[in-house]
């Protein structure tokens, strides 16, 4: 790649040419992203941009030890330089990033060294044993339910949202969503649930008050189960719906059904063998179950600066990957199905209440905790966006589970046309 040799100004005010070093250094950025779209400018001086490429965003480091770090390991070395106010980006962050994965994902396909290393280090470090997870957990969930209820819906459901429609609000999204799980499921009156990871409750009063099941909701974030005990007993529900404090490891007792809503990001796969059995031991080969999580269309490791900054022990599995929690058990898969366009829908509207209290945020928790949280939610988008993410959702059942509906009509469609039931050995 050719680069002319522009005059800058450093954060110093000194102004001359870029150095050699700088001249040789710059170029490199675009052999680690590819061709992104964009002008690379190193303090104040003019920018590089990739050949035959029109720029759509300026992209500016404030010195060269932050080029390094952008050298040694895009990701982090982006991530933690954004953070940190060290790198700002003219034009929407979304887009930009979008861009980002696209042109790396065909420049870089598969991790450098470094950044496996890098993976692995952050993850011995993570481990989700039964003291690791709650450490985990604690970090991101219980930074304060203030916080939270800044951005989310008045629920405060912190997870993937079904969009009916276009014009649908991010609060009927998620009793959209909600309800979706619960027809999903067939839920029937008198019928016992088991949910994991149960966020600040709302999934599990939304099944007791509008199904008429009873529920026991497993969670280690003492900040969500604290707000659920309260919602329970505001809603006189406590009596059909019990909140637990606990690892979903010592989950007891039998149920007709099993229900995880973004949890199963937070289980390391190395415990996939141990969560399945935690499945079994809870429905056996009778009940049914549900599995909604963030996933990949290939296996790899999850966002290094993310599970750094925001989301420590997270993995996000392949299809593959999360039916290790069910074959070793014989259960059936009745339904997947990816909802990949709501989050990125749903992500947008967090991302707007975000930046609507944004001046808030940064009074109460800082810049750089303001910063580093927007950039996980826009890169977040552009991950949905392009498809480095998905949303899986897997509904599977026992051998001897009672029955299954003949058509998928009650899901999406008319329920009088699915009204006739089958044996779930036919």
């Amino acid at each position: 790649m050719q680069v002319s040799s522009p005059s800058f100004t450093n954060h110093a005010g000194r102004t001359g040419k870029f150095s050699r070093l700088e001249k040789w250094l710059l170029p490199l950025v675009f052999r680690g992203v590819g061709p992104v779209p964009m002008r690379l400018q190193l303090a104040d001086g003019e920018s590089v941009a990739p050949p035959g490429v029109a720029p759509r965003f300026t992209v500016r480091m404030r010195d060269l030890r932050t080029l390094a770090e952008v050298l040694l390991d895009p990701e982090i070395g982006f991530g933690d330089g954004w953070t940190d106010g060290r790198i700002q980006v003219t034009g929407d962050l979304v887009a930009y990033l979008e861009a980002v994965y696209e042109s790396m994902e065909r420049a870089a396909p598969t991790p450098s060294w470094y950044a496996r290393l890098v993976s692995k280090s952050i993850a011995s470090r993570q481990a989700n044993t039964l003291e690791g997870s709650r450490k985990n957990i604690h970090s991101h969930y219980d930074i304060g339910n203030e916080f939270y209820r800044l951005w989310l819906d008045s629920q405060m459901v912190y997870t993937c949202a079904y969009f009916v429609s276009q014009t649908a609000t991010l609060e009927e999204a998620q009793i959209a969503k909600m309800d979706l799980v619960c027809r999903k499921l067939r839920l029937q009156p008198g019928e016992t649930v088991v949910e994991a990871g149960c966020g600040w409750g709302a999934l599990a009063l939304h099944m007791a008050r509008n199904y008429g099941v009873r529920v026991r909701a497993f969670n280690v974030s003492s900040e969500q189960i604290r707000h659920a005990r309260e919602r329970a007993r505001q809603e006189n529900l406590s009596g059909q719906v019990e909140f637990v404090e606990d690892d979903y490891r010592n989950v007891s007792g039998a149920a007709d059904v099993f229900v995880s809503v973004g949890m199963l990001e937070h289980v390391d796969p190395k415990n996939y063998a141990g969560f399945g059995s935690v499945i079994h031991r809870v429905i056996g080969d009778r009940g049914r179950g549900f599995l909604h999580f963030i996933g990949r269309s290939q296996q790899g490791d999850f966002s290094r600066w993310i599970r750094k900054r925001i989301f420590p022990g997270a993995h996000a599995p392949s299809l593959r990957e999360a039916l290790q929690v069910l074959e070793p058990f014989g259960y059936f898969v009745q339904d997947v199905e990816n909802l990949r366009p709501h989050y990125a829908k749903t992500l947008e509207h967090w991302l707007d209440r975000f930046d609507k209290a944004s001046a808030q945020i940064s009074s109460r928790y800082g810049a750089e905790f303001e910063r580093a949280w927007r950039l996980y939610l826009a890169g977040s988008i552009a991950g949905f966006r392009t498809g480095t993410l998905q949303l899986f959702q897997i509904v599977f059942s026992g051998a001897k589970s009672a029955s299954l509906p003949w058509t998928r009509a009650d899901l999406y469609g008319d329920p009088q046309e699915s009204s006739e039931w089958i044996p779930a050995t036919y």
